[in-house]
């Protein structure tokens, strides 16, 4: 039986000192447990939706895979909460490998991650993509107002898959690893060369998105909202352009800001009236 995104529910709203009968959209929210070559390997809280993409992208951001021809086969239960990925090869799965807490130095940098398979699979940027101003404005935007579930429920993460100039595909989840993963997941099943792409996401930016981000492959991050300390540092040593702050026209760039287009007198470019 196929599951809602959001469903219907009777609650007691609070109005203007009164309180009365309302319908409000709850987001949904389910559990999909993975099994690797038979072996359970992680249960994962998501919307229920874009199982598949998920599924693939998550094992591809835990280096479970590095190519999508790696899997034989992937069966989802959706009544039963269950994924069944089958391997062409062995799984080595070491619980140090995915817990473990270590800091990796490249290149007399300091990266500091939280879990090892996050230093080994995380990669530095190498995209020449690059965004006036006003595209940075008119991504988050258009991302925004395709959000029809955030817009319903309010309980949502948003990302998208960009070019410059329009979005290829967008993602919407309860948690915001599952959003990224379900992107990650669509470009490997499609066969979509990601490194020349940008990220526009609705959260903060954090360094888990950071990392997410550098294993996606993406150089460009664009986020209506704040970043932490340990973002930026990873996102100026990882070479990703971290844009944050992306409200009304106005945001602030964050780390290797070369990629936003500037103009012939040095200003950052300014045409958001176009869009």
């Amino acid at each position: 039986m196929k599951q809602h995104i959001s469903v219907k529910k009777t609650i007691t709203a609070y109005r203007d000192g009164q309180f009365q009968d309302a319908e409000d959209d709850i987001v949904s929210e389910v559990p999909l447990t993975i099994f690797v070559n038979k072996e359970e390997f992680a249960t994962m809280v998501c919307s229920p939706q874009h199982y598949k993409e998920m599924v693939v992208g998550f094992l591809a951001s835990e280096g479970v895979i590095l190519f999508i021809n790696e899997i034989s086969s992937l069966e989802i239960d959706e009544d039963k909460g269950f994924a069944y990925v089958a391997l062409n090869k062995k799984l080595t799965k070491n619980p140090s490998f995915y817990s473990k807490r270590v800091i990796n130095s490249c290149c007399g940098k300091s990266r500091q991650f939280y879990f090892q398979n996050d230093a080994v699979i995380s990669k530095t940027s190498m995209s020449t993509a690059s965004l006036t101003a006003g595209q940075c404005i008119h991504l988050m935007k258009q991302m925004q107002q395709n959000s029809q579930v955030f817009k319903k429920t309010g309980g949502v993460h948003n990302a998208a898959i960009c070019t410059p100039d329009h979005i290829i595909v967008d993602r919407a989840d309860i948690g915001r690893h599952n959003a990224l993963d379900k992107l990650y997941g669509y470009c490997l099943l499609q066969n979509i060369a990601i490194k020349d792409k940008i990220l526009v996401f609705s959260g903060r930016l954090s360094s888990e998105v950071l990392t997410k981000a550098s294993k996606i492959g993406v150089g460009l991050v664009l986020s209506k909202s704040a970043p932490t300390d340990l973002a930026i540092k990873l996102a100026e040593d990882l070479n990703i352009t971290a844009v944050g702050f992306i409200r009304g026209s106005s945001f602030n760039v964050y780390s290797h800001n070369f990629r936003i287009k500037k103009n012939e007198k040095g200003e950052m470019s300014n045409e958001f009236m176009q869009y």
